[in-house]
């Protein structure tokens, strides 16, 4: 898809992002280092307030209006037995979210956000539910073919799945001030894996965590499985398109996309964990300037899951060893990008309190 320039969507877009605005930044950082308290005494909650302002080109950053975008795909490498779960959970899990009773669903509320689910790669349809308007249809296959034998997807299908990414953050763009990474998909561990063992240039051993929850047996198995997808496969670390399409999901694909949308519109975005940063990596090999935009809100306990964010060159808000995905993590440090806009706001400076700085 072309515009009338002849640009493709994917560079159209691209050329809509810029690095955050330095000017803003800096005139943030003022403000903090006056307000009464020691300098810097809240740490990364005030170094997360000057990223906001340059994200958002405001000293009063909007952060109200939250969403968290659940992409949902299935992965055709589960038939090598290196999950927990049964393909079928994908889609019960996806009707667990739609009635609210998914831990997403539960943190979302209580961080006032609204949960977004969107199939772009599931194995079965949700006609009554997307005819509902209670999930986006952006289907794209039925699940991924098994990396162990071949290639994911086709490049093409890597394109459709990351511009189906921006699509939906082009849609809820007027509503969101800040979009969260989410993601559903039995069997994602491993694709994940495999990119980030591609991107970091970390052995597979290294990379490879209990995903579901996995014993020792399947872990070796699916240690296994992963090198065989690299090896069969052979993905160019110096090209993301190919690395999606060769190891990657329909679902990774479109957290890239919706990650680069999200910062083409100036919003900022909170990734969750190894899922989405696997495809927060596919979009910063695409598009370098999007990881202004990107706030990690934690460290899972996935161990491949520190190499993408070492990688991303991001220092995670929390540290829980959370393992759930869906976007658990991410609703945890909504709670912190309001104090943060908080701390930037409300609080008095020394000379607004009448109070004596330091001499």
């Amino acid at each position: 898809m072309s515009d009338k320039s002849g640009l493709s969507f994917l560079d159209t877009t691209f050329r809509a992002i810029y690095p955050q605005d330095s000017a803003y930044r800096q005139q943030a950082e003022e403000r903090l280092n006056q307000l009464t308290m020691p300098h810097w005494a809240l740490g990364d909650l005030m170094d997360l307030a000057v990223a906001l302002a340059g994200m958002t080109r405001s000293l009063a950053p909007p952060v109200a209006r939250k969403k968290v975008v659940v992409m949902v795909g299935d992965h055709g490498v589960v038939a090598e037995g290196i999950s927990h779960y049964p393909a079928e959970v994908t889609t019960q899990m996806v009707y667990n979210f739609i009635r609210g009773g998914a831990g997403i669903n539960a943190l979302a509320r209580r961080a006032g956000a609204e949960v977004v689910v969107v199939d772009v790669g599931a194995r079965d349809d949700f006609a009554d539910q997307v005819r509902t308007k209670t999930v986006i249809a952006k289907k794209i296959g039925r699940g991924t073919a098994n990396i162990a034998q071949g290639p994911a997807m086709s490049r093409t299908h890597a394109v459709m799945a990351v511009e189906a990414g921006i699509e939906v953050a082009n849609s809820l763009s007027a509503t969101t001030d800040v979009f969260a990474t989410g993601e559903m998909g039995i069997g994602n561990t491993t694709p994940s894996t495999a990119i980030a063992a591609v991107l970091t240039g970390r052995s597979v051993a290294e990379l490879t965590g209990r995903g579901t929850g996995i014993d020792d047996q399947r872990l070796r198995r699916k240690i296994e499985v992963i090198e065989k997808a690299l090896a069969v496969n052979m993905p160019n670390a110096k090209d993301g398109l190919d690395v999606l399409a060769k190891v990657g999901g329909f679902e990774i694909g479109a957290i890239a996309g919706l990650i680069i949308g999200a910062a083409a519109k100036r919003k900022p975005v909170i990734v969750d964990g190894l899922i989405t940063a696997a495809g927060a990596m596919i979009a910063v090999s695409l598009e370098p300037f999007v990881r202004d935009y990107l706030i990690c809100a934690h460290q899972s306990a996935e161990p491949g899951h520190g190499a993408l964010l070492e990688s991303l060159r991001q220092k995670p808000l929390l540290k829980l060893n959370l393992r759930l995905g869906e976007g658990t993590g991410a609703t945890l440090a909504m709670h912190l990008v309001d104090a943060a806009v908080a701390v930037l706001t409300e609080v008095a400076t020394f000379t607004e309190a009448g109070v004596s700085s330091a001499g």
